[in-house]
């Protein structure tokens, strides 16, 4: 079931919040949209499940727009919260997974497989409003997963969790990505995305500024980071063509290249030196990459 955004746009009065995103995610990819506070993340979103009118352009899953006729086979965790407080785990969950369509038996089972994966079997019998906010948001992203859908949305899924928490969520997400289900989350941790998916798309006030496979847009990037240790003083290489910056850090050094080429050059300069530990040319990663689209990095 493939996942398409055609000139995807959404105005409110005179702003446009979303403007002519134009995607294609098949089924069973890893998607990270990445972009600062106000990019236009939770509205495009929003849009693809139906909960804002689109302005402009189509939204559809599997050839048609979502609906509550496909709701069964979606996931979605908001950006904001919402369980109810004043419900037990368990009350919560059977409820919402038996509006996903599931059987009260079949619901049991998969809450408490969750609740073991999630490492919160204790908290099954508690109200939501005496967990703790990490936990809280272990419960919504259960609720969210608990029918195995086959599309899935996250907003800000690791906002929030702690480290140890973050793997966690990290191996549930491989995991469902395993087993078929195609996953979209946003997120502003470049790690993230870098680990988990194949596809990306960078947002700057609504445009859409990159968006492809992550190691296409990488070797399309140009610019390279070419990675130096020894103990030779080589503070020349600032001056030599190509080069963008230089950092150094004892004897480690790091430096930004136009592109791949100009590390022949800086090789054959070093080596008449002597001995270096290392000489290494390195993909651009994704924050380079954010950084020079974007300009900032701006949460």
């Amino acid at each position: 079931m493939t996942l398409k955004l055609e000139g995807l746009t959404k105005r409110f009065g005179e702003f446009t919040a979303v403007d002519n995103v134009n995607l294609t995610i098949e089924p069973g990819r890893m998607f990270g949209f990445l972009g600062g506070n106000g990019a236009g993340k939770t509205t495009t979103f929003r849009m693809i499940l139906g909960l804002l009118p689109i302005s402009e352009g189509t939204a559809t899953f599997n050839g048609q727009r979502i609906d509550y006729g496909v709701t069964d086979t979606i996931g979605y965790l908001p950006e904001e919260r919402g369980l109810n407080p004043k419900l037990k785990v368990e009350e919560q969950l059977q409820y919402l997974g038996q509006l996903k369509g599931l059987s009260k038996s079949k619901c049991n089972q998969e809450i408490d497989y969750w609740l073991e994966r999630f490492e919160v079997t204790e908290n099954k019998s508690k109200k939501i409003e005496k967990l703790s906010k990490g936990n809280q948001q272990k419960i919504q992203l259960i609720a969210s997963i608990l029918h195995r859908p086959k599309l899935m949305i996250l907003d800000e899924p690791f906002s929030g969790l702690d480290p140890v928490n973050v793997e966690i969520l990290k191996g549930a997400i491989k995991q469902l990505n395993e087993e078929g289900a195609t996953i979209i989350f946003s997120t502003h941790r470049m790690e993230h995305v870098e680990e988990l998916c194949e596809e990306m798309c960078i947002l700057n006030k609504g445009k859409q500024v990159v968006s492809g496979n992550i190691e296409q847009i990488k070797h399309d990037f140009g610019q390279k980071t070419l990675v130096i240790e020894g103990e030779h003083p080589i503070d020349f290489v600032r001056e030599m063509p190509g080069v963008l910056s230089m950092k150094s850090v004892r004897n480690k050094h790091t430096i930004k290249l136009e592109d791949e080429s100009y590390a022949e050059p800086i090789f054959k300069r070093i080596i008449e030196l002597g001995y270096f530990k290392r000489f290494e040319v390195q993909e651009p990663s994704i924050n380079d990459i954010f950084i020079q689209k974007v300009g900032r990095v701006d949460e």
